[in-house]
């Protein structure tokens, strides 16, 4: 229900909103046709995250239903959050949302997509911009805008040229993505909830997730499970 421009508009609108009122910090984001990718980082000692998607996703739906004329859910399911180590796992995972138009065939760059935030990187969307670019350039450990438009685009243009166009989906249907020291600190920190998970290796990153056999036969499968480390 994001096929008209409008209501991919009205999202970020609200994602605009949102993110002012409950300080989280947006650094990249994709509005697809379908689908909606973000990537954030809480500034609060609450998790305001929650309240963040509610707020844009309530807000989106009631004015989808109000203007259609319809009654129902909006949304199909509930947003899934998975935590992203620092380092060139956030790059990657940076490059992977804005791609995300490319993959699907709709674009040839990210430059040609409006509803992303590879435009306010660049400066090409000036109204109601979303990114953090302060919160971006200390994430990734960057001094100027200048310098992350700089390897931006050598980023973009890496990814170009070595994405095979097959959706990553670690990204989106992990609990965390990262180095193997940062997944088992996460598995640790999650205590009892975080037993039940499996490790695992893709490529060159490790991701805590749900058992194999729950996320069905779209997975990966030269995905492996990393046996914990016995002390």
């Amino acid at each position: 229900m994001l096929k008209f421009s409008q209501d991919r508009q009205r999202y970020i609108q609200w994602l605009y909103q949102g993110r002012k009122r409950f300080g989280v910090s947006v650094l990249n984001y994709t509005v697809t046709c379908n689908h909606v990718h973000l990537l954030v980082k809480n500034d609060c000692s609450e998790n305001n995250i929650p309240a963040l998607m509610q707020l844009v996703s309530g807000r989106v739906g009631q004015e989808y239903n109000q203007r259609k004329g319809r009654k129902g859910a909006f949304w199909e399911d509930r947003y899934h959050a998975t935590a992203i180590e620092s380092g060139p796992h956030l790059t990657r995972c940076l490059t992977y949302i804005d791609l995300n138009m490319v993959r699907a065939g709709v674009v040839k760059h990210p430059a040609e997509w409006p509803h992303g935030g590879y435009q306010e990187v660049y400066g090409t969307r000036r109204r109601n911009t979303v990114l953090d670019l302060d919160a971006l350039l200390d994430a990734l450990e960057l001094s100027s805008v200048s310098q992350l438009r700089e390897v931006y685009r050598d980023w973009i243009d890496e990814a170009l040229l070595t994405e095979d166009g097959l959706r990553e989906e670690h990204w989106t249907r992990s609990i965390a993505v990262g180095s193997s020291d940062f997944i088992r600190q996460t598995q640790a920190a999650l205590g009892a909830r975080g037993k039940p998970r499996d490790i695992f290796q893709c490529g060159e990153a490790f991701v805590l997730r749900e058992a194999e056999e729950n996320y069905g036969p779209d997975f990966v499968p030269k995905n492996r499970p990393i046996a914990p480390e016995k002390g």
